[in-house]
């Protein structure tokens, strides 16, 4: 019931908001309207009458009505004192935005909150945070960047200034998300609670988490089994060095552990680790489209030989297995392609192909049973119109349960190209590597998860 109210509130009390532009109590506010909350706010000020059209109240007290959900954006001295009177007039969540605690050597301010919070039974979230978005709710109660776009990704972080500026980069890059919640301090509500929740979240296909410590290193891990078993989880683990670890315990004041032990937490609890943020978001792009792949035969469709090589060599080194074609396979594919080209793996169209070629050899392997996995590879050609091709690899996604990929080389109308298949969620990419570097996440992914039904079905 608390955590539906951190995601799905009825209601809003803004608990610092501010009429100055510039402050975060005023970008919380505005972000709160403009994005399309679905339903009350009350802003909380005394200095105020009203703020953007909305009665401002004096305190969280005076409110006539429920509240689920309070935003509290003022000093952390005055905290605590806040999150009890959100808790007393019935407030499930506090969303605590404000820093100044355990990060400051404030550890005291820190559990005086808490003290107040298991008195009022109200969860916190926080605090050091910037806030929590939830697009299918139309809730934007952060002071990040306004339109978000919406899509089944869910993206969790331990670092707010990391967070909002993936905010921004997610609009940038067209990539769609279900939530986006700062987590800070962790003080209260933590990762496992949030996979908990967002396991059986039907908005939500894939959880991304930038995690640099954890409070509970067992609950984790349970809960990330059980979530992993029905979605992926990908894991952006900071503080893997020495220094990283250090600078970890200055940020959030967590304590960063060392990485082997979280490797092996994560292998055993079925998660997927990226080695960064662009990689983590390569896999999600693709976790995006709903697919699991059925086995492990792969094969790669592509109109330049030079990155074939690529991907072949990048399919060796992450352990996709790449599909040898039977004769009979063999002579499907060469309906597609010249004398010249090579109806092996890689099924080499050449450079002669145009968007039809691609369709024809696409089609032979979502047809084919014995072919699982698809990675398209295309080179700018002036005879292969880039957006004809989009709408080729726009269809077959939608006319198969085979996760494809694809990985486009070139220059401003394969941009455009791009820019067309990411608003449509195919995942696609601009190098080979990172394509067959998806690819290997979905075929690991979806093993364990077969794996983990055997052992409990």
């Amino acid at each position: 019931m608390h955590m539906d109210a951190l995601f799905n509130p009825r209601s809003i009390a803004v608990i610092g908001a501010s009429k100055t532009p510039g402050k975060i109590g005023h970008a919380i506010l505005t972000n709160i309207i403009k994005y399309g909350f679905r339903g009350r706010v009350y802003p909380v000020n005394p200095k105020y009458d009203e703020i953007e059209d909305l009665k401002c109240y004096p305190t969280v007290l005076d409110i006539p009505d429920e509240i689920d959900l309070a935003v509290i954006v003022i000093p952390a001295e005055q905290v605590p004192k806040a999150v009890g009177e959100a808790g007393a007039k019935g407030a499930k969540v506090a969303v605590v935005i404000s820093s100044g605690f355990k990060e400051a050597g404030r550890a005291d301010l820190e559990e005086s909150l808490l003290e107040y919070a298991r008195k009022y039974n109200i969860r916190v979230l926080g605090p050091n945070i910037f806030g929590i978005c939830y697009t299918p709710r139309r809730l934007n109660a952060t002071f990040g960047p306004q339109d978000v776009i919406p899509g089944s990704i869910a993206l969790v972080s331990q670092s707010g200034a990391l967070g909002i500026a993936l905010m921004g980069w997610t609009i940038v890059e067209k990539v769609g998300l279900s939530a986006l919640i700062s987590l800070g301090n962790k003080a209260d509500i933590d990762d496992a609670d949030l996979l908990e929740w967002l396991r059986d979240d039907p908005n939500t296909s894939v959880i991304m988490i930038y995690l640099e410590g954890v409070k509970d290193g067992r609950r984790f891990m349970e809960e990330a089994k059980k979530t992993s078993a029905k979605k992926p989880v990908i894991v952006i683990k900071a503080g893997k060095t020495r220094r990283g670890m250090q600078a970890v315990a200055s940020h959030t004041g967590s304590l960063a552990g060392m990485d082997s032990v979280y490797n092996a937490a994560f292998e055993q609890s079925g998660v997927l680790r990226a080695g960064n943020l662009e990689e983590a978001f390569d896999w999600a792009r693709l976790f995006s489209t709903r697919k699991i792949s059925k086995g492990e035969n792969t094969i790669i469709i592509t109109n330049g030989g030079g990155v074939g090589v690529l991907a072949t060599d990048a399919c060796e080194e992450l352990g996709v297995k790449l599909l040898d074609p039977t004769e009979e396979l063999k002579k499907e594919f060469m309906a597609y392609m010249p004398p010249f080209g090579s109806p092996r793996n890689p099924v080499d169209i050449t450079g002669q192909a145009t968007h039809v070629e691609f369709e024809g050899a696409i089609d032979v392997a979502i047809r084919k049973e014995t072919i699982d996995n698809i990675i398209v590879l295309y080179c700018q050609t002036a005879v292969a119109d880039p957006m004809k091709l989009a709408e080729v690899l726009i269809k077959a996604n939608k006319s198969t349960d085979k996760p494809i990929v694809a990985a486009m080389i070139g220059g401003e109308k394969v941009s455009e190209a791009m820019d067309v298949l990411k608003k449509e969620g195919f995942p696609v990419y601009p190098t080979p590597e990172r394509a067959v570097s998806s690819m290997a996440a979905m075929i690991k992914w979806s093993l364990r998860r077969r794996i983990l039904e055997e052992k409990t079905g």
